[in-house]
């Protein structure tokens, strides 16, 4: 399988993920001017929707957005912690919060990467992110993870996006169990691997 990502893009997540729970992908980095591959492959002729994540499966078929992949990944090493079993209330609050980071964090980070946004409704793109890490510093005191003691997909999904912050003048110093998270999930081994695979 082959996954087409940009460096530090949301498309981290599922790499990691892929890492956490034994899973070799070839990854695929792409230029961001042109989005194409090291092989010359252009990421729109992998995914029309001209963006990352992209999987490529071993039959061909084209997996996309950042949740999705994750399962998909998680799935096909049953037993891990990652992602729980299917059916099961803890894996519907992994889901939960797959979806959360998505339509909450994720797009609310993204117009503050455009520059033809305006700086006012950047403000407010910025005022939302405060009000949700507001949340989730209640949610992680006296956790681990989002949901508890054990890493999950969710918990890679939030440490992409969260490290964004800085890039776009947001201080965590704020939120000292958000930062606390970040630290202990970069110190993972196999998010180490991930962050050195993708030159970061």
């Amino acid at each position: 399988m082959k996954l087409y990502i940009w460096p530090g893009a949301c498309s981290q997540a599922p790499h990691i993920v892929s890492r956490e729970v034994g899973i070799n992908l070839d990854i695929a980095p792409l230029d961001r001017t042109e989005r194409r591959a090291p092989d010359g492959t252009l990421l729109s002729t992998i995914n029309p929707k001209n963006q990352v994540p992209a999987l490529v499966l071993d039959d061909g078929q084209v997996l996309t957005e950042v949740g999705v992949i994750s399962q998909y990944l998680a799935d096909r090493k049953p037993g891990n912690d990652v992602l729980p079993p299917s059916g099961t209330m803890d894996r519907y609050r992994v889901m939960e919060w797959l979806s959360f980071v998505s339509s909450e964090l994720h797009k609310s980070f993204a117009p503050l990467f455009r520059p033809n946004t305006p700086d006012d409704y950047k403000t407010i793109s910025k005022a939302n992110l405060a009000q949700r890490f507001d949340w989730l510093e209640k949610v992680l005191d006296g956790k681990q993870y989002l949901t508890g003691d054990k890493f999950t997909a969710a918990d890679a999904y939030l440490f992409v996006v969260s490290r964004w912050s800085p890039r776009v003048g947001i201080d965590l110093a704020k939120w000292p169990n958000l930062t606390a998270f970040i630290a202990r999930v970069a110190a993972r081994p196999k998010v180490q691997e991930a962050l050195k695979a993708e030159g970061l």
